[in-house]
């Protein structure tokens, strides 16, 4: 049962202070790494003529009001990446930034409709860098709050243990018994015998389910509970349609260079090598945007200024992560909003 107080009654702070103060200590760790590393922290501008183009992400609209002319929508940012690819376009080549960032209609145990995103960028290195970087983050973390066995609904994880990596294929086959490989006609999905397939493992399957959707009901129901036990998890290799922002795998273009991290079953991070090319990423904005039109009857622009940047944009590898789960699953904490100086309300 959640508490009914405001999360500024003196006895609820005192309760949750413990974990702010471990937030702080592993935001401190980690900048402080970064430095050593020879990055440079940026800061972002929260308001954006896009907040990205994810079918499936949801973004806070409101009226920019010029002193002339016409008044434009603008957006809060669901991730600072289009605007730290900017950055690497103008010459930077490591950077990092904690950003605050927003995400309408997610809220439960794990989501808040804003919170902390720590990006960070790497100029001309190759992707698996970024598990090697996720495994030094979660062991300042470790190290910062003192625990090294952390839990989620009585799901373990050692996470200094040297970290597991396992494609997609393989954890579809290994925990669904799918093989993708099947699920595809040549290059490109085949959702006929995705979905007949996913109705054989006893997954629902809806009459307007796209490929997309069953995908990330598998992944839901029988992948993410299974990643990330006794040790930490990067779950790599994507199918390319389910990567808009990655570049494709150069062995197997059917795959993309996306990976996530997985601690106890709860997913922390996102890390892509950067996909490059200005009109293929325009067609794949493109397509998310039919996308989201269709499922929710509305879609965002697309930031023409990104675009032009990604066109002098060198090759580089980014990655995500949730700051504020990484604190909860760090302290033991059991709601995002208790690792949150001051909750949304």
């Amino acid at each position: 049962m959640r508490d009914p107080r405001p999360f500024w009654h003196p006895d609820k702070h005192a309760d949750r202070r413990q974990f702010l103060l471990t937030r702080g200590r592993i935001k401190t760790a980690i900048r402080q790494w970064f430095e050593t590393e020879g990055f440079i922290e940026v800061e972002t501008a929260c308001l954006q003529v896009s907040p990205g183009n994810e079918a499936h992400l949801h973004a806070f609209c409101t009226e920019y009001v010029p002193d002339a002319g016409p008044s434009a929508p603008r957006y809060l940012h669901t991730s600072p990446e289009f605007a730290m690819k900017k950055l690497l376009a103008a010459g930077e080549a490591r950077i990092f930034s904690f950003a605050p960032v927003f995400r309408n209609g997610e809220r439960g145990p794990l989501h808040s409709p804003e919170f902390t995103m720590l990006e960070w960028y790497r100029v001309r290195e190759p992707y698996t860098q970024l598990m090697d970087d996720c495994a030094t983050i979660l062991r300042l973390a470790a190290a910062a709050s003192g625990k090294t066995h952390w839990s989620w609904r009585d799901r373990g994880c050692r996470v200094c243990e040297p970290y597991a990596r396992t494609t997609v294929h393989q954890a579809f086959a290994r925990h669904a018994g799918i093989d993708l490989d099947k699920a595809f006609e040549g290059q490109q999905p085949d959702l006929t015998k995705f979905a007949a397939t996913v109705s054989e493992i006893g997954v629902r399957v809806a009459s307007d389910d796209t490929w997309s959707d069953l995908f990330s009901r598998v992944l839901a129901e029988r992948i993410e509970p299974a990643l990330g036990l006794e040790r930490p998890e990067m779950f790599a290799e994507y199918p390319t349609h389910e990567a808009a922002l990655a570049r494709a795998c150069t062995a197997n273009p059917r795959v993309a260079e996306r990976f996530e991290l997985y601690v106890a079953g709860v997913e922390l991070a996102n890390g892509f090598g950067e996909l490059t090319d200005p009109k293929e990423q325009r067609r794949r904005f493109e397509a998310q945007m039919v996308e989201k039109e269709r499922v929710y009857g509305r879609r965002y622009p697309i930031d023409e200024d990104f675009l032009a940047a990604l066109a002098a944009m060198p090759e580089a590898s980014g990655c995500a992560l949730g700051f504020d789960r990484l604190t909860m699953l760090a302290t033991g904490a059991t709601r995002i909003e208790q690792v949150l100086w001051t909750p949304t309300a």
